[in-house]
């Protein structure tokens, strides 16, 4: 296999070709739609497709995978793009530095994961976590994309807006006060400027403030449930009959074949007969032509008291766009027999991400559909990836003023398939079947996410399956380390220890690791410990590691025993638990080094020699 200087192998450039063709063929109604789902438009998806799937395939670490924008990344900028373009009066212009800034940072934030060879710890994210928020990505699509499929928009609504007349009122006269008073010519003697400016509002820029608020309002699945009922009376029966032929055509046609992407078969039929026929329907927004510049607001506009509140939020994005390429790359190789390289792939991802930001692109990830399409047409190598890229960006050059045309039903229509497509079955099916704290990871994650944040809801499901985890690996290792009175569940070499010191002795088996989830079971030592022992054994072979916190516990326990004078004694200290306790000289200021013993036979000559038998 011949390979160049930078990597590429031509040896199957006819493959690669077919693949890359194939595989940008079905990326375009995908980024379109996911572009206007987000909120910046069919540009931004399209922007984004173009660049993430050539730089993510050129620097990536999986030779075949197809990236570009996915409904559970562009579900999740939705929300950023929407918060921050409420904060900025509505204006998505004023918003779109903010928010491409967002994205970069989620781009460099992979790019470190990378390159700290974190790669392989994305891994770890529990199943309950990912499944509630795939469904919930799912349950967002399709609520949100039912507004648009009837031909319903909020901020179109009059007697909707004419609602919210009087807050975008209070709002703008608010805005003056604080602009006054940043000022500095906000006093009481002189209320004339701000009687000026109030006198100088008009009913376009109430109306404007309106529908930012009724846009706002209506947004998300509350939103969209809220003016449901609004929409439904006032259906747009064009609109909906375009969204209903997209989704027939998509599930049906998959069913005569899939050489041909369903998908794809719905766009250019449903809006063909559209445009062919004069129908009188919403098209999408205008799609810039020529080629794409950089936005240099990223940087000559960059103010981190704007950026400071979404830092976490590009976090996130980051680290699902992560979890969504280092699956995708895990198909890929099943279906290819290779091997990803996963923290070169986050870097890829991560490239991919911060120039399709710096272009005004939404961001993405690897795309599983995508993925397998490019591999099924005979793509082989990364040439595939940059090949779906660059038809990606002939098509936006040569056909951005047709595809500007397309219907906006047939793109939500998309949508509410991929919706559909997005939800985690596997997971919901086997609810019945789980155990109960699992279940309750994964509903929480769904109804948060779907109700509330995305990324919140990410967060909260994260803490509770690791204090689920914890909590039953210290149950695990309660069960498994007991006080033990001599003679009772003893391990075998025990056996042999004198009958005549059973009153006097007492064995505490540590079983596993001794950490924060697992010390309140040692904290119940000095309570559970007779008045006739004068002597503790610790048996510890067992104990593979302790933490500050399980240090600390049995450091306090040591000094009660010793108080109470109980002699202790160590057995089979590994080296990292022993390592620890002579860091805080637990030894051997409380427990001597004539008292630590390799194995349990070596203590017993100790243990005649030094403890009295008031039984004897």
């Amino acid at each position: 296999m011949k390979t160049n200087k930078l990597g590429f192998n031509f040896t199957h450039f006819k493959g690669d070709l077919f693949g890359g063709i194939t595989a940008g063929i079905v990326a375009l109604p995908l980024a379109l739609a996911f572009g206007v789902s987000s909120g910046l438009g069919p540009s931004a998806g399209l922007y984004g497709a173009i660049f993430i799937s050539f730089f993510a395939s050129l620097f990536g670490g999986t030779n075949t995978q197809i990236s570009g924008p996915t409904a559970p990344m562009t579900a999740v900028s939705m929300v950023v793009i929407a918060s921050i373009v409420a904060a900025c009066d509505g204006e998505v212009s004023k918003a779109l530095p903010v928010i491409l800034t967002v994205f970069l940072i989620a781009g460099l934030v992979q790019i470190v994961l990378g390159l700290s060879g974190l790669g392989k710890y994305i891994k770890y994210i529990p199943y309950p976590v990912v499944s509630g928020f795939m469904s919930a990505i799912g349950v967002i699509i399709l609520i949100t994309q039912i507004l648009p499929a009837i031909g319903y928009y909020p901020k179109e609504d009059t007697a909707y807006v004419e609602n919210f007349k009087p807050f975008a009122e209070e709002i703008i006269l608010n805005n003056i006060l604080k602009e006054e008073a940043g000022e500095g010519i906000l006093v009481l003697e002189n209320f004339k400027e701000t009687i000026v400016k109030a006198e100088n509002i008009t009913q376009a820029d109430i109306l404007k403030e309106s529908k930012t608020l009724a846009g706002k309002e209506a947004s998300g699945v509350i939103g969209a449930l809220k003016v449901m009922p609004r929409a439904l009376k006032s259906i747009n029966y064009l609109e909906l009959l375009l969204a209903l032929a997209t989704i027939i055509i998509i599930f049906g046609f998959k069913r005569i074949t899939t050489a041909i992407p369903s998908t794809l078969v719905a766009l250019f039929v449903v809006s063909g007969v559209a445009i062919a026929a004069g129908l009188p329907y919403r098209p999408i927004e205008q799609i810039p032509s020529g080629i794409p510049l950089p936005n240099m607001e990223i940087i000559t506009g960059f103010s981190l008291t704007q950026i400071t509140p979404y830092i976490f939020t590009a976090i996130t994005l980051a680290l699902l766009g992560a979890i969504d390429s280092l699956l995708t790359s895990v198909v890929a190789d099943n279906m290819t027999k290779t091997r990803h390289v996963p923290n070169k792939e986050l870097i890829g991802q991560g490239i991919g991400n911060t120039i399709a930001a710096l272009f005004g692109g939404i961001p993405g990830a690897g795309a599983t559909i995508r993925t397998v399409v490019n591999i099924k047409a005979g793509g082989k190598t990364k040439l595939s990836g940059m090949i779906a890229g660059v038809l990606l960006l002939v098509i936006l050059l040569a056909l951005g003023p047709v595809a500007s045309k397309i219907p906006a039903a047939v793109l939500a229509g998309i949508l509410i398939t991929v919706g559909i497509g997005v939800m985690d079955y596997k997971g919901l099916k086997a609810i019945p079947y789980m155990p109960k704290q699992e279940v309750a990871i994964l509903l929480i994650v769904l109804v948060l996410s779907s109700i509330w944040n995305l990324v919140y809801a990410v967060g909260i499901g994260l803490i509770m399956a690791s204090l689920m985890f914890m909590k039953k690996i210290g149950d695990l290792t309660s069960q498994s380390s007991r006080i033990e009175e001599l003679g009772e569940e003893s391990w075998e070499d025990e056996s042999s220890f004198p009958i005549n010191l059973k009153e006097e002795v007492f064995i505490k088996h540590i079983k596993g690791p001794l950490f924060f989830g697992s010390t309140s079971d040692i904290q119940r030592l000095s309570k559970q410990i007779p008045s006739t022992a004068s002597t503790i054994i610790m048996r510890m072979e067992k104990m593979s590691y302790v933490d500050q916190s399980g240090l600390y516990a049995l450091e306090d326990i040591l000094q009660e025993l010793i108080s109470q004078n109980i002699d202790v004694i160590f057995i089979g200290l590994t080296e990292q638990p022993k390592y620890m306790l002579e860091r805080i000289d637990i030894i051997p200021d409380l427990v001597g080094n004539e008292k630590i013993f390799a194995d349990f036979q070596s203590c017993i000559p100790y243990i005649r020699a030094s403890v009295e038998n008031k039984f004897s």
